[in-house]
C-alpha cells in the first residue's frame, strides 16, 4: 500500500479560506442559511468553517447542525458488523432555509442522497446545497455535484482519499492512498 500526499496543510488553509469567502459570497449574513455536518467526518470541516466565519467575516448566531446518516444509506443492511450510529443535533427546524451540506469527500454520491431523505424529519428546505472538500468526480453512482468544491481528485475506484484533520488526526493533509 502506498500514499501520496494530494493536499499540505498550507494547501487545506487555502481552500477552507476560499469555501468560506464562496458561502459569503452567496449567502451574505445567514440569516435564513443553516449549515449541516454529515456525521462523522464533515463535522471537521463544518467546525474549521464556522471558525473562519466566525472569526474573520465577524458573522454571529450561526446556525449549524450534525446529521447522522447511518440508517437512511442503501447499504446500511449490507455490513456484517454492528453499526454504531453517530449522534444528530439539530436543534433548529430547516423549514424553508437554506441548507448547505458539508462533507468531506463526495464519492459515490450515496451519502448526500440519504442526507436528502434525513434532513427532511427537520422540515423542509427551501433549497439545499453541498459542499464538498474533495470531490471524487470519476466515482459518481447518482447524479449528485457539490455546488462548493475545495478540490477535484481523479482517483480510480481502487484507491481512497483521506481527508486528516488535526482536530482528529494530528495534522491537516489529505492523501491518496493506493492498494
Amino acid at each position: 500500500m502506498s500514499q501520496k500526499v494530494l493536499l499540505t496543510a498550507k494547501e487545506v488553509q487555502i481552500i477552507l479560506q476560499r469555501l468560506a469567502c464562496q458561502l459569503v459570497e452567496n449567502h451574505s449574513d445567514f440569516s435564513n442559511t443553516v449549515l449541516i455536518g454529515i456525521q462523522p467526518r464533515g463535522i471537521f470541516l463544518l467546525n474549521r468553517l464556522q471558525e473562519i466565519l466566525e472569526k474573520e467575516y465577524h458573522l454571529k448566531d450561526l446556525k449549524t447542525g450534525q446529521l447522522d446518516i447511518t440508517f437512511y444509506r442503501d447499504d446500511f443492511r449490507r455490513s456484517d458488523k454492528p453499526l454504531e450510529a453517530n449522534k444528530t443535533r439539530i436543534d433548529f427546524v430547516v423549514e424553508d432555509k437554506r441548507v448547505v451540506f458539508i462533507d468531506d469527500v463526495l464519492y459515490t454520491g450515496r451519502s448526500i442522497r440519504a442526507a436528502l431523505t434525513a434532513i427532511q424529519s427537520f422540515g423542509r428546505p427551501k433549497e439545499i446545497e453541498l459542499l464538498s472538500f474533495i470531490d471524487r468526480r470519476f466515482s459518481r453512482h447518482l447524479p449528485i455535484q457539490p455546488d462548493y468544491n475545495g478540490r477535484q481528485v481523479d482517483a480510480i475506484n481502487e484507491e481512497k482519499v483521506k481527508v486528516n484533520w488535526k482536530e482528529n488526526e494530528g495534522e491537516d493533509i489529505v492523501y491518496l492512498i493506493s492498494k
